[in-house]
């Protein structure tokens, strides 16, 4: 029997009225398990303090930085990442050596990059030729490190090529087949398959094998639990069927501030019972 799930709370969307470095400790106090955050500097190469203070605030709070994001250029904005983008494959490798240092400190393992929009001009076979190098020497960067390479459906951005569970699980045969490289996983976050007209539910279980990591925020509204129709029971029943025992990240907009709304927080075996208290 695999374990349950352990919760992280997405610290770039979550304790948004504290500084960057700071947030880890707070949801350390508010019950989290760990955390995860979208690249947290400015530029793909952050200079040396900046690395260290951030290094410094989640160790500091004594949880484990479970994922973190390639850098994605503006996001949002028109990159949402630059995987694919022809031209920035030396920021890519430039990012990932930043990625591996902070991997190497923390002990990080689960890395999303975000593929990129389509840019008008560029010919898709260009731009997934290039999606495709610059995951192989990512998903070759973190091998020794037991990391992997992730990939999401994302929603909100019309040109995004992977949208359903169906589209990334597809890149990922591809880029396994072309490359070799194992450790490319999906990462399936509910909201945004969900949006996209997805049955998460299917798409977890038609991929167990696939999926590394999962993200929740309720729908519509991509706020906390209980805000919405996506029932964090029924997702944590989900994943107990497919053996499913890694983190669950919450990703999620809080209706107000982060400490005014987590009533809803609980073990994750109490709240996925059907008599489960989901208050």
């Amino acid at each position: 029997m695999s374990r349950e799930p352990r919760f992280a709370a997405n610290c770039t969307l979550l304790f948004t009225e504290l500084p960057v470095n700071d947030r880890a400790r707070a949801a350390r106090d508010a019950g989290f398990d760990g955390v995860e955050f979208w690249w947290p500097f400015a530029t793909a190469t952050p200079d040396p303090g900046e690395l260290d203070d951030f290094v410094g605030g989640v160790e500091a709070s004594g949880l484990p930085l479970v994922g973190l994001n390639f850098f994605a250029g503006q996001l949002p904005g028109p990159d949402r990442g630059i995987l694919s983008w022809p031209g920035r494959e030396g920021e890519f490798a430039q990012n990932v050596a930043a990625i591996v240092e902070i991997a190497g400190r923390l002990g990080t393992r689960s890395f999303n990059a975000l593929y990129g929009n389509a840019q008008e001009g560029v010919d898709e076979a260009t731009w997934r030729d290039v999606a495709l190098r610059n995951l192989a020497t990512a998903a070759e960067a973190v091998a020794p490190l037991g990391g992997q390479v992730l990939l999401e459906a994302v929603s909100g951005s019309p040109s995004y090529p992977l949208k359903t569970g169906l589209d990334v699980a597809t890149e990922i045969a591809r880029v396994r087949a072309r490359t070799g490289a194992t450790n490319v996983s999906m990462l399936a976050d509910v909201y945004h398959l969900t949006v996209n007209g997805d049955d998460y539910a299917a798409v977890l279980r038609t991929s167990p094998d696939l999926v590394g990591h999962v993200q929740y925020a309720d729908f519509p509204g991509r706020h906390e639990p209980g805000t919405g129709d996506l029932d964090l029971g029924e997702l944590l029943r989900v994943l107990a069927e497919i053996g499913y025992g890694a983190w669950v990240a919450f990703e999620y907009q809080p209706s107000g501030t982060t400490q005014d709304h987590l009533a809803w927080l609980a073990p994750p075996s109490t709240i996925a019972s059907p008599d489960g208290d989901r208050s």
